[in-house]
């Protein structure tokens, strides 16, 4: 069973749009909320004007596929969201104020950028670009100017995230065998390889990351590894469902993440994404939303109060939004 959008597909196809979803015919997209999801703040922080791109899904009988990197990112030490839109026919990122919700504006001036995260400091920005037929990490001010510099090369790599000691850039590369997890040295330049998987999240007690790693079966599970020592083990992983796109709560006590799930009635199967969190042990798994529409990308406010994730839930033509629910633990 074949359930998460590989890099090299996200890749080959238009891994981002802020338009397109399939078997939209079937879904009410107006609901805002479904009795699953009784006792959820809900609200909507973005319009149709936003752009939001939605990360690619693709379904196939009671198969789904997902592109699991990350479109949001909360700016550290502010009440501002950064989230990719799709406007003439390019990528950037755009900066919105949470509380206000007033206009975005524009943080580059790109064509493909792919997904983005931002240094601990809130200083530096960095983020994936599609080039032809590879995808480079850049790095440029978090705030002002466009000047970018690039990080790798050559390659096709994914999902940036900064270690919280700023020292390093975790990323996915993707290899003749899948994917891979390999780091940038800010003080040196040196590339180092680590281990298979991708979506990287760092943490901030000790020297290891959180990551998404695919099985033989072609699921993929939570892993943590830790990048010294070389440990290794198993956080998340079922034998029905594929887990990906983890980041670390800010207090350490949570993980947020990806995963399917299969919406059942009388001849309807429809596999679905969902948001779900666990202790960093992988105990009380708990799935947040049950919702037909696609939700994804689910980032943590940087109080920890609120998770942020895109979704087309509430809006009758299918949108993608940016959504909040308020997390209560």
């Amino acid at each position: 069973m074949h359930l998460r959008l590989s890099v090299a597909a996200a890749v080959a196809a238009a891994i981002l749009t802020s338009t397109q979803h399939t078997n939209a015919q079937a879904i009410d997209y107006s609901v805002v909320s479904v009795p699953e999801e009784a006792g959820l703040e809900l609200t909507k922080i973005t319009s149709k004007s936003d752009a939001v791109c939605l990360p690619q899904v693709k379904r196939r009988g009671k198969n789904i596929n997902w592109f699991s990197n990350r479109v949001l990112a909360p700016l550290p030490g502010s009440d501002e969201m950064a989230y990719l839109s799709s406007r003439n026919n390019t990528t950037n990122i755009f900066i919105k104020d949470m509380l206000k919700q007033g206009a975005s504006r524009q943080r580059t001036n790109r064509t493909g950028i792919i997904d983005f995260s931002f240094s601990p400091d809130g200083k530096e920005l960095y983020f994936s670009e599609k080039r032809g037929k590879t995808n480079q990490i850049f790095r440029t001010s978090a705030t002002n100017g466009y000047v970018c510099r690039q990080i790798t090369s050559a390659a096709n790599d994914f999902s940036p995230a900064v270690t919280p000691d700023g020292t390093q850039v975790f990323f996915t590369r993707l290899e003749n065998k899948g994917s891979g997890i390999w780091s940038y040295n800010l003080q040196n330049n040196f590339l180092s390889s680590y281990s298979n998987g991708q979506n990287p999240c760092p943490l901030a007690d000790e020297p290891a990351l959180i990551i998404a790693r695919s099985t033989p079966d072609g699921r993929t599970e939570l892993w943590k590894i830790n990048y010294e020592t070389g440990v290794e083990e198993s956080i998340v992983a079922d034998p029905a469902r594929s887990f990906t796109s983890p980041i670390v709560s800010p207090d350490g006590k949570w993980i947020l993440f990806v995963g399917n799930s299969l919406l059942q009635a009388p001849g309807v199967n429809y596999p679905n994404t969902d948001i779900f969190v666990c202790r960093p042990d992988g105990t009380d798994l708990r799935q947040l939303t049950y919702h037909a529409a696609d939700d994804l990308s689910p980032v943590w406010s940087n109080d920890g109060n609120y998770i942020y994730f895109v979704s087309q839930r509430g809006d009758a033509e299918g949108t993608p939004n940016i959504w909040r629910l308020t997390f209560t633990e």
